[in-house]
């Protein structure tokens, strides 16, 4: 069998290549980055043979050029192992095309890495030039090119590759590479995931398992006991690619497993932070960061807010928006009336608040305040008078900090509350006594009594954790013996609520843990997030 160098191919019509430099050793390179010598067009051989002409060889020519194969050139290697043992054979009029489906290919030095959305320049030109074998002789783009087109989801540029100086490559017909083209492109279309609901696709349904947990199942029949303080991460979240702003238990106590929380990324997550701390679902209603997310009370839908303006009710059995509307302003904070369940009070970036009814998709009540913005809000007594904090503050004294409301004639009961210069990032209240705490930028959880006049408690006060600015959350356990509290350095600290002393303090995130909240049927569990993105159970 006599062997033959293919040399350098001539272009036409259906490719035109631009001019090729050549390098220090003479040898033509062309705008595909693939070195070929200098020599005779090898697709010109190829149709002298078919008129009849014997091709020329080293030794002889072949009596059957059909039947005539060429063994693997090797052009800039000497070492025998660099190059497969492989044949080239001769094109013909009607390629087979034929897909691997058991292996994929391997990869190669001359493999570029390109950007997601970058359409390879072999690509391109595929689909403008003519892809007939018979009326074109011009050869194949090199095999940089193919390999360009077929990984283009890396980084790098199609045009920035590297020299192989191992061996020449099989071939592979142009029908091939242009499948795969096509093929790459339509699944990066397909596989995009929405931003917001004008992507156009709902929410798919959650998949809640019928059977209550296992380890919550024994404290279902019983009454709550004594709160015991954790000292293990049971499970680390991670999933959320931006800052988790909050989290949340699901009311309920035989679905108590799920927890919900919210990230800066645009999407709220729902998790199984009990027995697997795998991610049910995701949720991508929103085009900008999901400020706030809570539970409704009967544990079958989550009604959220953005910065986006926008809010959504999405009921998770079924994966449906039961309502949405738009706000003038950007979404912060909000809450369920705690007695009727159809309607929720939402603040933000502006001085008035609004409250919203879930069944006629409309603003029924409206509270403003000279303020800027709207940091937290809390009801009480059951939903007849709620709290504000806002950014509101002066140099002696932060007046309108805290404003009590009444909730059906939406008049101001009191605005002289706290009287430090200091803002109150979030408020909780204590599930037994009538008192509720704020979490304060001095560094310290203040103490006031939720009848009114609101006064706060001088004796006692919560120090030791920072916030710095940041929204760090702080929450009572569910039976009051502790208090729980983020910090702007990572720290988790729990502190006894009758004595103010500190009772442990958890290191457990390198960025500031900005929510924290206790399990409602589990003694010893508790979630806790990050301005890092993950989310944390201890146990």
């Amino acid at each position: 069998m006599a062997s033959l160098v293919a040399y350098d191919d001539s272009d036409s019509e259906a490719e035109t290549e631009p001019a090729g430099s050549f390098n220090p050793a003479g040898q033509k390179k062309d705008a595909s980055d693939a070195v070929r010598p200098p020599g005779r067009d090898f697709a010109s051989e190829v149709l002298d043979a078919k008129d009849g002409g014997a091709l020329p060889t080293k030794h002889g020519s072949c009596e059957d050029a059909a039947s005539c194969r060429l063994p693997l050139a090797r052009l800039w290697s000497s070492d025998s192992g660099s190059c497969p043992n492989q044949r080239l054979q001769w094109p013909r009029t009607e390629p087979e095309v034929t897909l691997p489906t058991s292996q994929p290919a391997r990869p190669s030095l001359w493999t570029s890495h390109a950007p997601a959305g970058h359409v390879p320049l072999a690509a391109a030109r595929l689909k403008q030039g003519k892809l007939s074998w018979g009326t074109s002789g011009s050869p194949e783009p090199s095999f940089c090119a193919r390999t360009g087109s077929e990984t283009p989801g890396k980084n790098g540029s199609s045009l920035q590759r590297q020299w192989c100086e191992d061996c020449v490559v099989p071939y592979t017909p142009k029908r091939l590479r242009q499948l795969q083209a096509l093929s790459t492109e339509t699944g990066k279309s397909k596989g995009m995931e929405p931003q917001g609901p004008c992507a156009g696709r709902a929410p798919a349904p959650l998949c809640v398992a019928p059977q209550v947990s296992k380890f919550i199942q024994p404290y279902l029949d019983s009454q709550y006991k004594e709160t015991k303080i954790p000292r293990k991460v049971l499970f680390h979240l991670r999933g959320h690619r931006g800052p988790v702003n909050s989290v949340q238990w699901c009311p309920v106590s035989s679905k108590s497993y799920m927890l919900l929380s919210t990230s800066m990324d645009k999407t709220f997550k729902v998790w199984n932070a009990v027995d697997s701390g795998s991610c049910l679902q995701t949720y991508s209603l929103h085009s900008e960061a999901v400020r706030a997310a809570r539970w409704s009370p009967c544990g079958r839908h989550i009604l959220s807010g953005g910065f986006d303006s926008a809010l959504h009710l999405t009921d998770l059995e079924t994966g449906t928006q039961l309502f949405s509307g738009q706000s003038d302003f950007r979404i912060t904070t909000l809450k369920f009336h705690p007695s009727d369940h159809n309607v929720f009070v939402c603040g933000g970036f502006s001085s008035e608040m609004k409250a919203w009814d879930v069944r006629t998709s409309k603003v029924v009540r409206s509270y403003k305040a000279t303020v800027q913005q709207t940091l937290d809000i809390l009801f009480l007594r059951e939903g007849s008078e709620f709290l504000s904090s806002t950014d509101a503050s002066s140099r002696d004294s932060a007046d309108r900090t805290i404003i009590a409301w009444d909730f059906r004639s939406s008049a101001k009961i009191s605005n002289q509350i706290f009287h430090e210069r200091y803002t109150c990032p979030s408020l909780t209240l204590h599930p037994r006594e009538p008192v509720f705490l704020a979490q304060t930028n001095g560094n310290y959880l203040a103490l006031f009594s939720a009848v009114w006049p609101y006064r706060m408690s001088r004796r006692r006060r919560y120090e030791g954790h920072e916030v710095e600015g940041y929204s760090v959350g702080c929450e009572c356990s569910p039976d009051g013996d502790l208090l729980l509290t983020g910090s702007a350095d990572g720290r988790v600290l729990v502190y006894s609520f009758r004595t103010a002393s500190r009772a442990r303090t958890l290191h457990g995130h390198t960025q500031a843990c900005v929510g924290t909240t206790f399990h409602p049927v589990l003694p010893s569990v508790l979630a806790t997030c990050s301005w890092e993105g993950d989310v944390k159970i201890w146990h």
